[in-house]
């Protein structure tokens, strides 16, 4: 393999810090954007436990990669094109374990604590899981140490795009002009981070938003229905230790009140709101019935500028 590759989470960190001030500032000169000095504070303290876990299990999920890369089918030497195919190839990735990691319940249970804000600002960026390795997320770049592209190549652009995602979550930029038409945005990931039924499973993306467009998932920010921050079902506790586990108990105790393996496996790999009589919803069902007023409503709205001899 070739030379280390810089951490790019470490090195940004120190302007993660600054533009959260400058956030902050913005927002208490010009009202733009929210803060809550409980809820930033427990983002914080989860961003701060993420990077001593991430050191932790770091070496793990980077020595199962490095074993997979013992195998690989291609050599590919460092160069301009392979790093530029490297970068695809993570963010392609990213976005099918961002979006498995809402569609099935285990790795939303680790990803879920990112969602757990009702705010939405930069400290929310650093809202980051403690279980991520359990989630079992890293295996999605896999496929690419199998190719024959660099461990240290993957991880540099994995740690990119974390860095590059950090911006996104503010309610300071509006709009990106045509920017918007290929990469992740502000606009773009308030939509993600939003529960109204409209914006549910939307917008996966981590730098280039073309995959949500090319595979369905896009969802534009509507003025007039501005986002609403948080979970279906949102936390009542700022405690970290809580937001970090309170899926995964959830889950534990569905699968003890489980009477068959069909039950485990819909409770653990099922969509998240999976219930065996259907009492739950999922997020495919709210969005389907929000879609079902909407046209209730066209319909309605439709007879009524009609007029009287529509009905007659």
């Amino acid at each position: 393999m070739g030379e280390p590759l810089p951490n790019m989470v470490l090195l940004a960190i120190p302007g993660f810090l600054v533009l959260i001030a400058l956030e902050i500032v913005v927002w208490r000169l010009a009202r733009r954007g929210r803060y809550e000095t409980r809820d930033t504070a427990a983002s914080l303290a989860m961003g701060i436990v993420h990077l001593g876990v991430g050191m932790a299990t770091g070496a793990l999920v980077f020595g199962v990669h490095l074993l997979v890369y013992q195998h690989r089918l291609f050599d590919l030497e460092r160069s301009w094109w392979v790093f530029l195919l490297c970068f695809l190839g993570q963010d392609f990735a990213f976005y099918w374990s961002h979006r498995f990691a809402h569609e099935r319940r285990w790795m939303w249970a680790s990803h879920v604590i990112h969602h757990s804000s009702r705010h939405y600002n930069l400290s929310t960026a650093l809202r980051q899981t403690w279980t991520g390795t359990l989630s079992l997320a890293f295996i999605f770049t896999l496929p690419l140490a199998l190719l024959g592209f660099e461990p240290l190549m993957i991880f540099f652009f994995a740690g990119l795009s974390l860095v590059y995602q950090f911006w996104i979550h503010t309610e300071v930029i509006r709009t990106m002009g045509p920017f918007e038409w290929i990469f992740n945005t502000p606009s773009h990931h308030r939509v993600h981070h939003a529960f109204n039924p409209r914006y549910l499973d939307a917008n996966y993306a981590g730098i280039l938003i073309v995959w949500d467009r090319l595979l369905g998932t896009f969802v534009a920010e509507e003025r007039a229905e501005p986002p609403r921050y948080g979970l279906v079902k949102n936390l009542a506790t700022f405690n970290p230790l809580k937001i970090a586990f309170h899926e995964w108990l959830a889950i534990l105790r569905d699968v003890v009140g489980s009477r068959s393996l069909r039950e485990v496996l819909g409770y653990t790999w099922g969509r998240p709101g999976w219930s065996p009589d259907g009492s739950r919803k999922t997020s495919a069902i709210l969005k389907a019935q929000w879609r079902q007023r909407a046209l209730a409503r066209a319909a309605a709205a439709e007879r009524s500028s009609a007029g009287p001899s529509a009905r007659s």
